[in-house]
Protein backbone atom coordinates (compact mmCIF):
# COMPACT_ATOMS: atom_id res chain seq x y z
CA UNK A 1 0.00 0.00 0.00
CA UNK A 2 1.66 3.15 -1.02
CA UNK A 3 0.18 6.72 0.08
CA UNK A 4 1.30 10.50 -0.28
CA UNK A 5 -0.14 12.50 2.35
CA UNK A 6 -0.39 16.18 1.30
CA UNK A 7 -1.33 18.79 4.27
CA UNK A 8 -3.53 21.06 2.72
CA UNK A 9 -5.80 24.18 4.02
CA UNK A 10 -8.13 22.97 1.19
CA UNK A 11 -8.79 20.47 -1.31
CA UNK A 12 -11.70 18.66 -3.53
CA UNK A 13 -12.93 16.23 -5.44
CA UNK A 14 -14.86 17.17 -8.25
CA UNK A 15 -16.83 14.32 -10.48
CA UNK A 16 -18.32 15.34 -14.08
CA UNK A 17 -18.24 19.02 -12.81
CA UNK A 18 -19.98 18.35 -9.21
CA UNK A 19 -17.55 18.94 -6.17
CA UNK A 20 -18.16 15.64 -4.65
CA UNK A 21 -15.86 15.85 -1.33
CA UNK A 22 -14.24 19.01 0.19
CA UNK A 23 -12.12 19.89 2.94
CA UNK A 24 -10.10 22.76 4.68
CA UNK A 25 -7.25 22.33 7.33
CA UNK A 26 -5.69 18.44 6.63
CA UNK A 27 -4.65 16.12 4.45
CA UNK A 28 -5.30 15.09 0.85
CA UNK A 29 -4.19 11.47 0.95
CA UNK A 30 -3.38 9.60 -2.75
CA UNK A 31 -3.65 5.81 -2.14
CA UNK A 32 -2.53 2.89 -4.19
CA UNK A 33 -3.30 -0.33 -3.26
CA UNK A 34 -2.04 -3.64 -4.89
CA UNK A 35 -3.18 -7.13 -4.45
CA UNK A 36 -0.49 -8.11 -1.27
CA UNK A 37 -1.98 -5.82 0.98
CA UNK A 38 -3.15 -7.08 4.06
CA UNK A 39 -5.61 -5.49 6.73
CA UNK A 40 -1.72 -5.22 9.01
CA UNK A 41 -0.77 -2.71 6.02
CA UNK A 42 -4.20 -0.68 6.32
CA UNK A 43 -3.99 -0.90 10.32
CA UNK A 44 -0.17 0.29 10.02
CA UNK A 45 -0.86 2.82 7.86
CA UNK A 46 -3.58 3.76 9.53
CA UNK A 47 -1.78 4.38 12.67
CA UNK A 48 1.09 5.61 11.11
CA UNK A 49 -1.19 9.04 9.45
CA UNK A 50 -3.16 9.98 12.05
CA UNK A 51 0.31 10.32 14.66
CA UNK A 52 2.11 11.87 11.80
CA UNK A 53 3.66 15.09 13.29
CA UNK A 54 3.10 17.70 10.52
CA UNK A 55 0.90 19.80 11.80
CA UNK A 56 2.14 23.01 13.04
CA UNK A 57 2.04 23.96 17.17
CA UNK A 58 1.16 27.76 18.79
CA UNK A 59 4.92 28.57 17.43
CA UNK A 60 4.71 27.49 13.79
CA UNK A 61 6.92 23.94 14.42
CA UNK A 62 5.50 20.84 12.91
CA UNK A 63 4.70 19.10 16.13
CA UNK A 64 1.47 18.23 16.09
CA UNK A 65 -0.49 15.81 15.02
CA UNK A 66 -4.47 15.77 12.96
CA UNK A 67 -5.66 14.43 15.75
CA UNK A 68 -4.30 17.43 17.75
CA UNK A 69 -5.74 20.20 15.50
CA UNK A 70 -8.85 18.52 14.38
CA UNK A 71 -8.02 18.53 10.83
CA UNK A 72 -10.05 16.73 8.28
CA UNK A 73 -9.22 13.96 5.41
CA UNK A 74 -10.02 13.44 1.95
CA UNK A 75 -8.73 10.21 0.42
CA UNK A 76 -8.45 9.35 -3.24
CA UNK A 77 -7.87 6.39 -4.77
CA UNK A 78 -4.93 6.35 -6.77
CA UNK A 79 -3.67 3.40 -8.88
CA UNK A 80 -1.20 4.85 -10.88
CA UNK A 81 1.34 5.36 -8.00
CA UNK A 82 2.06 1.92 -8.51
CA UNK A 83 3.51 2.79 -11.97
CA UNK A 84 6.46 1.31 -13.28
CA UNK A 85 8.91 3.92 -15.19
CA UNK A 86 12.09 1.46 -15.60
CA UNK A 87 11.56 0.30 -19.15
CA UNK A 88 10.72 2.71 -21.97
CA UNK A 89 8.87 5.52 -21.51
CA UNK A 90 5.28 4.56 -21.51
CA UNK A 91 4.57 3.74 -17.65
CA UNK A 92 3.60 0.25 -16.24
CA UNK A 93 1.05 -0.71 -13.73
CA UNK A 94 0.95 -4.15 -13.55
CA UNK A 95 1.91 -3.72 -9.50
CA UNK A 96 -0.96 -1.88 -9.26
CA UNK A 97 -4.49 -4.21 -7.63
CA UNK A 98 -6.96 -5.80 -9.39
CA UNK A 99 -10.17 -3.76 -8.71
CA UNK A 100 -11.90 -7.03 -7.22
CA UNK A 101 -9.06 -6.83 -4.55
CA UNK A 102 -8.39 -3.26 -3.92
CA UNK A 103 -11.90 -1.89 -4.00
CA UNK A 104 -12.18 -3.47 -0.83
CA UNK A 105 -8.78 -2.76 0.60
CA UNK A 106 -9.89 0.82 -0.18
CA UNK A 107 -13.02 1.01 1.23
CA UNK A 108 -11.46 -1.23 4.55
CA UNK A 109 -8.43 1.95 4.72
CA UNK A 110 -10.79 4.38 4.97
CA UNK A 111 -12.84 2.93 7.32
CA UNK A 112 -10.03 2.00 9.63
CA UNK A 113 -8.84 5.69 9.17
CA UNK A 114 -12.29 7.72 10.08
CA UNK A 115 -11.88 4.85 13.38
CA UNK A 116 -8.47 6.49 14.09
CA UNK A 117 -9.55 9.76 13.07
CA UNK A 118 -12.52 9.96 15.33
CA UNK A 119 -14.50 11.12 12.66
CA UNK A 120 -15.63 10.65 9.16
CA UNK A 121 -12.93 10.44 6.54
CA UNK A 122 -14.19 12.16 2.84
CA UNK A 123 -13.72 10.13 -0.57
CA UNK A 124 -13.24 10.39 -3.93
CA UNK A 125 -15.43 7.91 -6.16
CA UNK A 126 -13.16 4.78 -6.85
CA UNK A 127 -12.32 4.43 -10.41
CA UNK A 128 -13.62 7.62 -11.66
CA UNK A 129 -12.91 10.15 -13.70
CA UNK A 130 -11.70 12.71 -10.59
CA UNK A 131 -11.00 16.55 -11.05
CA UNK A 132 -8.21 16.88 -7.63
CA UNK A 133 -7.76 20.59 -6.34
CA UNK A 134 -5.46 21.61 -3.53
CA UNK A 135 -3.73 24.43 -1.74
CA UNK A 136 -0.95 22.39 -0.48
CA UNK A 137 0.18 23.93 3.27
CA UNK A 138 3.44 24.46 3.34
CA UNK A 139 4.04 22.64 1.00
CA UNK A 140 4.49 19.27 3.16
CA UNK A 141 4.33 16.40 1.60
CA UNK A 142 5.05 12.99 2.87
CA UNK A 143 4.95 9.76 1.00
CA UNK A 144 4.78 6.20 2.88
CA UNK A 145 4.93 2.61 1.56
CA UNK A 146 3.81 -0.23 4.02
CA UNK A 147 6.67 -2.13 2.21
CA UNK A 148 9.03 -0.42 3.39
CA UNK A 149 8.33 0.84 7.42
CA UNK A 150 12.22 0.96 8.18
Amino acid sequence: MRAVIQRVSKASVTIDGKIKSEIDHGYLILLGCENADTIEDIEWLSKKIVNLRVMNDEEGVMNRSILDTGGDILVVSQFTLWASYKKGNRPSYLRAGSHDVTIPLYESFCRQLSADLGKEVLTGEFGADMKVALINDGPVTICMDTKNKE
